[in-house]
């Protein structure tokens, strides 16, 4: 079920007009809501069409479909409503099933939970993560949802990373411009590339130890592989990063986590600031680079 109140700025609007224009419901899922589900103003249902006037309480409810197998597994959830779920993703799981893994992903899990929870939602993640990327996802309970948070600008969803790189920075902040674009030689690794996509990076040393620098990096775009081709491309690569040159010997993963994410909330227009600790993994590495190189 969704729920939207409208607000004070609406008079006397007509219900269709104000869920297209207003509230992010396309002209396909209008019509399978109209069709398929039920529509109540005020508690109460209602026949179409009709006008909302501000304060009224809509609320919309439709079949959602999903070919998911859901897969009960432990959830970090850090955030949740109605219309979002924020959930600090563990490094090794796939945010997707592949062919290979088709029930261990986190789209699984969190099909389990709406089920023990009786919430008739979808998986609708508005960003992705490497598997082996941990922290932040958001994920929007319904496709419209996901369409307003994934049409916004980037900007307007800040998200800052956490990263254990090699070696030292010789700056203690900056800018990282560089295009990027597939390798030739790998379906999978990208590279740093002329006449690839505008990627930057803004990366700050948050620690230096003996053997590597915990960095505080901001995305200003996109990019697959965007740190981790950038921070290589400086001779930085992330501990654990070996598809990019960095050491595996004391993690077995790449050292990136999704530590915070700021945004406003499509609906209610409240500002979310939202951080998730580092993982174990992350934490015990720092311990060991910032021991003496003998």
């Amino acid at each position: 079920m969704l729920e939207i109140i409208v607000p004070g700025t609406f008079h006397n609007l007509l219900l269709k007009d104000f869920l297209r224009r207003h509230a992010g419901i396309s002209l396909s899922l209008w019509r399978k809501i109209k069709h398929t589900g039920t529509v109540s103003l005020n508690g109460l249902p209602v026949t179409l069409p009709v006008n909302v006037q501000s304060g009224d309480v809509v609320r919309l409810t439709w079949q959602q479909e999903s070919t998911l197998l859901p897969v009960a597994m432990p959830l970090s959830i850090i955030y949740e409503d109605n219309y979002l779920l924020v959930i600090n993703k563990p490094p090794g799981l796939l945010v997707h099933p592949t062919t290979q893994e088709h029930t261990l992903s986190l789209a699984n899990g969190v099909l389990a939970y709406y089920q023990q929870q009786n919430i008739a939602c979808s998986f609708h993640p508005v960003h992705r993560l490497d598997r082996n990327t941990s922290g932040l996802i958001l994920i929007a309970k319904f496709p419209h949802i996901q369409h307003i948070l994934s049409s916004s600008n980037l900007k307007s969803i800040q998200r800052i990373y956490w990263a254990l790189a090699s070696g030292n920075m010789k700056q203690q902040q900056g800018i990282i411009d560089a295009p990027i674009g597939r390798s030739k030689d790998s379906i999978i690794q990208r590279t740093i590339d002329p006449e690839g996509q505008a990627a930057i990076t803004a990366y700050k040393v948050l620690h230096s130890f003996s053997r590597g620098c915990l960095l505080e990096l901001q995305l200003f775009t996109g990019r697959t592989h965007q740190i981790r081709v950038h921070l290589s491309s400086m001779g930085h690569p992330l501990w654990g990063d070996d598809l990019y040159g960095g050491s595996t010997a004391l993690i077995q993963r790449h050292a990136l986590h999704s530590y915070r994410m700021t945004f406003k909330h499509p609906v209610t227009e409240q500002l979310l600031d939202l951080t998730a600790p580092l993982p174990e993994d992350m934490y015990n590495l720092m311990q060991f680079l910032d021991q003496p190189v003998e």
